[in-house]
């Protein structure tokens, strides 16, 4: 080998490991071997806590931006503006190495009987970490070990197949079940825990090889088997069930709550005050500083009445002011977005939703909590990660996706989603009978006699799961990219004017031309440069009109990887369409 290809193999080495001082640099006073470190069982713990800085922080939950909640600027991914980075762009393995070289050596003086639930957390973590690897890149190098610079042949191996890759986070997933605790706990990883996440992982795969016939990938059908089958477990388990509040009000408050509730919550993000860890969330949802977040029209179109039947039957559901259009739909939407007689956690009055502070003028209140918490980045509320809802609606896509779907699986998955708001179940065949026409126009690939069903789980999938950053991989598995690049819309207006949005009897919002109302006590908006219209002076707010939205379907589901490494790596591959 000359010189380059050694200095090269050398940087790769370098970038594998990690160039980061993590966990493993910390130098003790004493020199450190595994046989001197990993010696109690309370060193495992210890070395084995690092694993969860893999976890979303809480702005990898709520801060979702696709087109489910939409903001005052779009992303590169909606855009069409993605290009190949020079380095970065998620390619990194450190915290793979981190995790590799704990599962070579954590038994060496620990027994394995007493070391097999640590080794369990560091495989749930391994297959948490390729599981993001997969989504973002497809193919990836599997690697079992930690590597150092004198593993010539592993360190500049071609990518591994998605299918091997899958096939070895299954594994992962299914020792951690069997060797991961029982007791429930919503902060450690457990064989709970491990269940839905097999679910999650299955779910995303199975589906992906199905709708993407092009890659011609095997048993899509086997992993929506195992899917459903880890999410059944689950819910046979009893361990988990639906929070319901005080009535009809528990999904609202299971992400406001401070503590996470554990009879929903199967995995959380901590934070406290206690411990001055804290996130924005609150702050998010009331200053402009954050791209005034808001639900998207489509979405809230997507919301079905309380009796059962759908919004989007209605003839001139299109043109129904705000205060119409809410009126006795389902309940999570107005525990998801201000409605009429809001009311803040510790505040004094209703309020309405305020244009200053929302884009389109469904203003989201999902995890916002007290009025205290509304300074900079003090809000203190858990961060769910896994929650049971989501094993529900695993469980039923699964099954539904299979064809194998029966009134007996939506009775015990949607409908306790249902029930939970005081909705009526969904019914199998007359879903299948009558496939909404409204979402049928958008999930283009849904068919069959199936495919009622199918659409029906989406619908209740988006709106259970809107804030909770799920979207994008829905859309990439569903290969329904060209759902991002329509026009974002907000409130729909008849005209120009003055607008009670709370039915308080006292106007809200001012839409005007010309110069500025000298009046106060109501929000004051600009047509043409703090509003705009999709007809002019009508019609539904239109947001980043002036911003062309591009999805090439024949790259966009993957990303690519960083022309470093690929330099680094000569046995490395592009993904297909990026240059």
């Amino acid at each position: 080998m000359n010189n380059i290809n050694i200095k090269y193999l050398m940087l790769f080495a370098f970038a594998l490991v990690g160039c980061e001082k993590g966990y493993l640099d910390r130098q003790p006073e004493a020199n450190i071997s595994p046989e001197t470190y990993f010696r109690t069982e309370k060193d495992l713990e210890l070395y084995t806590n690092s694993f969860y800085d893999a976890l979303p922080s809480a702005e990898g939950v709520y801060n979702e931006a696709v087109d489910n909640i939409v903001k005052n600027a779009l992303s590169e991914d909606l855009t069409g503006l993605r290009q190949v980075p020079v380095s970065g762009g998620g390619w990194s393995w450190s915290q793979l190495r981190n995790i590799n070289y704990f599962l070579e050596n954590y038994n060496k003086t620990v027994p394995e009987a007493q070391a097999a639930k640590h080794a369990a957390t560091a495989r749930f973590f391994r297959a948490y970490f390729y599981f993001d690897k997969v989504k973002r890149f497809g193919d990836v190098p599997w690697y079992s070990k930690s590597l150092n610079t004198n593993d010539e042949e592993e360190l500049i191996k071609p990518r591994d197949s998605r299918v091997l890759v899958v096939d070895s986070i299954m594994a992962d997933l299914n020792y951690a079940i069997e060797h991961l605790p029982t007791a429930k706990s919503d902060e450690k990883v457990t064989k709970w825990t491990a269940l839905a996440l097999k679910s999650r992982v299955a779910l995303f795969e199975g589906t992906f090889r199905k709708y993407h016939k092009n890659l011609n990938l095997p048993k899509s059908n086997e992993l929506l088997s195992e899917a459903a089958a880890a999410a059944k477990t689950l819910m046979d388990s009893k361990q988990y069930s639906l929070y319901k509040g005080n009535g009809s009000d528990g999904y609202g408050l299971l992400f406001s709550s401070v503590n996470s509730i554990p009879e929903e919550v199967i995995l959380s993000r901590k934070f406290s005050t206690a411990l001055q860890i804290f996130h924005n969330v609150n702050y998010y949802t009331i200053t402009a500083s954050y791209g005034k977040p808001g639900l998207e029209k489509d979405l809230v179109n997507t919301y079905l009445m309380k009796d059962g039947s759908r919004f989007t039957d209605k003839s001139n559901y299109a043109t129904l002011s705000f205060l119409e259009e809410i009126q006795d739909r389902d309940p999570r939407l107005s525990q998801t977005i201000r409605t009429p007689g809001y009311k803040r956690i510790g505040g004094a009055s209703p309020i309405a939703p305020n244009f200053g502070h929302t884009v389109t003028g469904y203003h989201v209140i999902k995890f916002v909590g007290d009025v205290k918490y509304d300074s900079f980045n003090i809000s203190e509320n858990d961060m769910p990660i896994f929650r049971f809802a989501e094993v529900l609606l695993n469980y039923a896509e699964a099954k539904a996706e299979l064809g194998e779907i029966t009134q007996a699986d939506i009775d015990i998955s949607i409908k306790l989603l249902r029930d939970r708001v005081g909705m009526p179940n969904l019914t199998l065949a007359t879903a299948n009978s009558s496939p909404d026409p409204y979402l049928k126009n958008q999930y283009k690939n849904v068919s069959g006699t199936n495919s009622g069903a199918i659409l029906e789980i989406r619908r209740e999938r988006r709106i259970e799961l809107v804030m909770e950053s799920f979207r994008w991989d829905d859309l990439m598995r569903w290969k329904e990219g060209h759902l991002l690049t329509r026009q974002y819309k907000g409130m729909y207006f008849p005209s120009i004017g003055k607008f009670d949005l709370d039915g308080d009897g006292k106007e809200d919002i001012w839409i005007y031309e010309g110069d500025r109302p000298n009046q106060s006590g109501i929000q004051l908006l600009k047509l043409g440069s703090e509003i705009l219209l999709e007809n002019g002076k009508s019609g539904n707010v239109i947001i980043n009109g002036h911003i062309k939205k591009v999805f090439d379907e024949n790259k966009d589901y993957l990303y690519p990887l960083p022309i470093q490494e690929l330099q680094l790596n000569p046995n490395l591959t592009q993904n297909e369409g990026w240059k």
